[in-house]
């Protein structure tokens, strides 16, 4: 019995390290999924995989693929500063580059895990549980937003702390905000190093204006 409490412990313990590559994966898989539920890319280019007992959608169009896993990783990475404060996701008109979705996900990171080096304790089943909420609710998503009706594109902003030096491949970006648009929060969750809210926003039908 001693040695099972043991084993028990010890999963249930989040460290920094592991904590940033979980939320890294997360965004990975939640920024595909996006892509899927909105129509940004051809459901044919994407395919089946199984994760936090589901079955998730991810871009199997090669250019997609390397850019999403290129950027998920760096901010993997990042996380582990505590410097990174906002990962969002910018769905754009082709044609007039208007911003029409941007997916908000806020992060918050324990100083004194970062700082400190101490460690937290969370389960891994109750983590799963909360990521499985925000999974769904992307999936639930059509129900609420309103249909893209024109081709469109996409981008990944991360807001950092002011000290923080990126690489030099990263630009400079605006915050490129909605006018007029429509907010709706989403469920968040906490490994107890990083804490995610997410909402996304939206713009309003011209009708609804």
């Amino acid at each position: 019995m001693l040695g099972m409490a043991i084993a028990q412990s010890t999963r249930d313990i989040i460290t920094l390290k592991g904590s940033a590559a979980l939320v890294g994966e997360f965004f990975c898989y939640a920024v595909n999924s996006i892509l899927f539920q909105r129509g940004v890319y051809p459901t044919d280019q994407f395919d089946k995989v199984k994760k936090y007992g589901l079955t998730m959608l991810v871009s199997e169009e090669e250019r997609v693929k390397s850019y999403i896993t290129t950027v998920t990783s760096h901010i993997g990475n990042w996380l582990e500063t505590g410097k990174v404060q906002r990962v969002v996701l910018v769905i754009s008109s082709i044609a007039t580059k208007e911003v029409l979705e941007r997916w908000n996900f806020l992060i918050q990171t324990d100083r004194e895990v970062t700082d400190k080096g101490i460690l937290r304790q969370k389960s891994d089943k109750e983590i799963m549980g909360e990521i499985q909420a925000i999974m769904r609710q992307i999936t639930s998503s059509v129900t609420f937003l309103p249909n893209l009706e024109e081709p469109c594109s996409f981008e990944l902003l991360v807001h950092t702390d002011k000290d923080f030096e990126a690489p030099n491949t990263w630009e400079d970006s605006d915050a490129k905000l909605i006018k007029k648009g429509q907010e709706v929060k989403l469920r968040s969750f906490d490994t107890k190093v990083h804490k995610i809210d997410s909402l996304v926003a939206y713009k309003l039908d011209d009708t609804d204006v």
